[in-house]
């Protein structure tokens, strides 16, 4: 088996709602790289415009509010890999390169099923 079929077959989904097999397209493709690029561009944007930076949380925004909520809320202290860690780590750093390969996966076959679902009705 060559590296074509491999591939093919890996693109391949079972939508088992209507018991049938769909492929991916190359254009399913084009639009979840489309869509993941955006989110790996537009998220480190959005979560700094909200006052997670890389310099830290910004006083006074959405980000310091959301702070400080969970830091009352676990007794003075953010808990490591809490959702203000975690956004301020993508806020700071950026997606790590398998966040990244998995969000342009995602968002490909999210694409994919939902096409393939709507005009099947």
């Amino acid at each position: 088996m060559n590296s074509q079929n491999m591939v093919g077959i890996l693109l391949c989904l079972v939508l088992l709602n209507t018991n049938t097999v769909t492929c991916i397209t190359f254009g399913d493709v084009v639009v979840g790289a489309l869509v993941g690029g955006a989110v790996i561009v537009g998220g480190p944007l959005v979560l700094g415009a909200v006052g997670f930076t890389g310099a830290g949380i910004t006083a006074g925004s959405v980000a310091a509010g959301m702070m400080s909520t969970a830091a009352v809320t676990n007794g003075g202290a953010v808990a490591a890999g809490s959702t203000v860690a975690v956004l301020q780590s993508v806020g700071a750093a950026g997606f790590a390169a398998g966040t990244k390969a998995a969000i342009v996966a995602g968002t490909t076959g999210l694409y994919a099923t939902v096409e393939k679902f709507y005009y099947s009705y």
